[in-house]
């Protein structure tokens, strides 16, 4: 599995890139295998808030239905617009073109709280 040193990570496997006061949001490698052929992502819109740990949309896979929760709190500043046409792009790419939202961060000290790239190796081991 594909767990990138730079990135964070929660236990429902998703994984933040932090640049500035903005996180980057997606679901991990392991995730996406797990899920198998994604179909279908419903994501917030632009200017809803996100809060950390609830639901921020869901994900539709030839397996399985999942909810998607959110890492950290903020407000949602862009949304992967290719997701509706290409959701494939979740497990071709899950840590590139397979993201998912873009929030600003009110408190980015809130992304060190999260798993490290270890620590979630050793949660899917």
């Amino acid at each position: 599995m594909n767990v990138p040193a730079e990135l964070k990570f929660t236990q429902e496997h998703e994984w933040v890139k932090l640049e500035g006061n903005v996180a980057t949001v997606g679901i991990t490698d392991y995730a996406q295998a797990e899920l198998s052929d994604v179909v279908f992502v419903e994501l917030p819109e632009v200017g809803d808030s996100v809060e950390n740990g609830e639901t921020f949309g869901t994900i539709e896979a030839v397996k399985a239905l999942s909810e998607l929760f959110s890492p950290i709190s903020g407000k949602v500043v862009a949304v992967n617009d290719q997701l509706a046409d290409s959701p494939e792009l979740v497990n071709s790419d899950p840590y590139g073109d397979g993201w998912m939202i873009k929030v600003e961060v009110g408190n980015p000290a809130s992304v060190d709280s999260l798993l490290s790239a270890d620590d979630y190796k050793n949660l899917i081991s």
